[in-house]
This record gives C-alpha cells, sequence and structure tokens, in this order.
C-alpha cells in the first residue's frame, strides 16, 4: 500500500495534548473543516492575534541581508502587520483590550531590537523538497 504523505493527518505534541485532555477539543481545531469552504476553522483570540503578528514582523527579517535587518525600526514594521488583526479580525472586545496587547507587541519587538542576538545572524531556510525529513505513519 503506497501512503500519502499529503492525505495523512499531521500530529503535533500540542495536538496530541488537546486529544488526551478533550478528543471533542481536537477534532473541532485539527480536523474539522467548513463545508462551505472546506477550510479549517480557527477561533481568534487576542494572544493568537499577538503571537501572529510578532512572528510574521520577525520572519520578514529572513529574507532581508543582515546588515539591514535592523536599519527600520521593528515597530515601524509592526504598524502595516498589526492593521490585519485590528478590532474584531484580531478577537479584541474593545479598544482598550487591543490596545493593551500592541504595547505588549511593541514591548517584544523593542526587546529584540535592544538585544537581537541570532537576528543577526544568516538565516537557513530548509526546502521541504530538497530533503528528504521522515515522516511517519500512525496506525488507528
Amino acid at each position: 500500500m503506497v501512503r500519502d504523505k499529503y492525505s495523512a493527518v499531521w500530529v503535533s505534541h500540542s495536538s496530541i495534548s488537546d486529544f488526551l485532555k478533550c478528543p471533542r477539543a481536537y477534532f473541532l481545531r485539527n480536523v474539522y473543516k467548513d463545508p462551505a469552504t472546506g477550510h479549517k476553522i480557527t477561533v481568534v483570540t487576542p494572544p493568537l492575534s499577538l503571537g501572529t503578528a510578532v512572528h510574521e514582523v520577525i520572519e520578514s527579517l529572513a529574507v532581508l541581508p543582515v546588515e539591514e535587518r535592523l536599519k527600520i525600526s521593528l515597530v515601524k514594521k509592526l504598524d502595516p502587520v498589526w492593521l490585519k488583526f485590528s478590532g474584531k479580525k484580531g478577537g479584541f472586545r474593545n479598544y482598550t483590550e487591543e490596545i493593551g496587547y500592541r504595547d505588549r507587541a511593541i514591548k517584544m519587538l523593542m526587546n529584540l531590537q535592544e538585544d537581537p542576538g541570532p537576528i543577526l545572524e544568516k538565516a537557513v531556510k530548509i526546502k521541504t523538497g530538497t530533503l528528504n525529513l521522515p515522516n511517519y505513519f500512525l496506525s488507528i
């Protein structure tokens, strides 16, 4: 039997933890898809919006040469990214809550700018097509 890695169910530490806590929660978070669109449904929450916005700003640095990564303030780079998560799109109940999370994002990026650590080293991206990374199939 030929096994297709694209039709397999992918598991992670967090998805296994979800299943152990509540199989129904696992199903809704990791398996269920909206019948109308065929897409997984994700409930947007402020912490998720915060993490996604900060991650997007940091990820954008990987494509830049090392010497150009911190030329533009990371906080300035946050402004256009944050617009994607502003208001109800980010799961915020009100403007005060949104500002609180935005301030946290700014603090995170300022900390990174002050102490960049590995950000100022060359980034290595692994192309999944060139390496044959291990896949494990789980029997049910």
